[in-house]
């Protein structure tokens, strides 16, 4: 489905995960697309837009899953059905086959490849081409400084965990099909509902719920909140997402992750939406004890969900680089800014660069150091 913010005059829905030219504009489909990071997002969003009929080409640096999915194709599970679909996919070195500019690129590397893939990206956009930001934290004015700021479309993806452990098949988590959901908030950097967000919108809204929003960038902090709570604390714990609901010192360190976290956007004047359900200003407050209590059962009633791994934790198992320093680094840095501590932050940090630099195994028992070294 795909919906416009409610600011906006024009209202439009349509169906998710089917395919009609009832719900699209035809020209829509003849929009050339690329997927510029192949990993378990990219594979997810890029799978559905060519089961639905859209000319789409991966391009991925991981040659095992290139050469996956040229001789069989992608294979999708979980929610909300299984499929294998053929897929246009080029390994990077061999980007110079494009004969034909991309009118969509959606950008889903890890933050800290952002800068070398914009510029990678930019030669092969077409003159009225943009650059769809489909990651985790704040990398929107750096693709724009690179390829020109009305060029860049932030995407904010929520309640969309998907993993990809193996060549060609990615999984997303088993949810409620019932549950009316955005998995896509959509924004112009300006804040404006364009013609093309709304193109952009009909065309993400063929694989799951889909927003176009005034508010882009009250939505990249209110999933940061999430990112900088969620993902680190499974990366230096080795715990899954219900383990860590039923640590209550973990779920004190999560509250303090978010409350660090949304004490730094409303200072920089962000108009934040809601995190998990919960007004902002509720995590900025996670202090006072009745608040706490309402936030901590919240969080220890998530321990009889669905288990799953963050993207931070399935970094760290797989011994590659995380992108601490783009999440929780980042409020550190902009906290220092504005004069705002932010001990819980900073600590993760080091924890998660010491289990990087396999200095510090990711146990358990890391929780009280991160509670040890923020003085908690």
């Amino acid at each position: 489905m795909c919906h416009l913010a409610e600011n906006s005059t024009t209202f439009l829905t349509c169906s998710s995960h089917i395919t009609t030219m009832k719900f699209m504009q035809e020209d829509n489909m003849e929009k050339k697309i690329a997927v510029i990071g192949a990993g378990a997002v990219g594979s997810y969003i890029g799978a559905h837009l060519t089961k639905s009929g859209h000319d789409l080409t991966f391009i991925d640096m991981w040659g095992e899953h290139v050469s996956f999915m040229k001789e069989h194709g992608l294979k999708v599970s979980g929610f909300p059905n299984e499929f294998t679909t053929p897929v246009k996919a080029l390994h990077i070195t061999e980007a110079q086959e494009i004969r034909e500019a991309f009118d969509i690129i959606l950008l889903s590397v890890k933050s800290y490849d952002t800068e070398w893939a914009t510029h990678f990206a930019k030669r092969f956009l077409s003159p009225n081409g943009y650059i769809v930001s489909a990651q985790n934290c704040m990398n929107d004015k750096l693709i724009g400084s690179i390829i020109g700021y009305q060029r860049v479309i932030p995407c904010v993806l929520c309640d969309y965990a998907v993993q990809l452990w193996e060549p060609g098949h990615v999984q997303r988590r088993e949810e409620d099909q019932a549950k009316e959901r955005y998995s896509f908030r959509i924004g112009e950097l300006n804040g404006k509902i364009s013609p093309r967000l709304i193109e952009l919108s009909e065309i993400m809204g063929t694989i799951d719920g889909s927003l176009a929003t005034a508010n882009i960038w009250g939505e990249r902090w209110s999933k940061l909140a999430l990112n900088i709570a969620t993902n680190p604390l499974q990366a230096l714990t080795s715990l899954g997402s219900q383990g860590l609901a039923k640590d209550p010192r973990a779920r004190l360190i999560y509250a303090q992750l978010a409350k660090e976290c949304i004490q730094v956007g409303l200072e920089l004047n962000y108009e934040i939406e809601n995190v998990h359900g919960f007004e902002p200003k509720m995590w900025a407050n996670a202090d006072r004890g009745d608040v706490y209590e309402e936030l901590d059962a919240w969080m220890a009633s998530r321990a009889h969900g669905p288990e799953w791994r963050s993207s931070m934790a399935q970094d760290v198992i797989k011994g590659r680089k995380t992108e601490i320093m783009e999440m929780n680094g980042y409020i550190v840095a902009r906290g220092r800014e504005m004069n705002i501590p932010t001990p819980v932050n900073a600590a993760t940090v080091e924890i998660i660069r010491q289990i990087e630099a396999n200095q510090l195994e990711s146990k358990p028992e890391n929780v009280e150091t991160v509670l040890s070294m923020a003085g908690l």
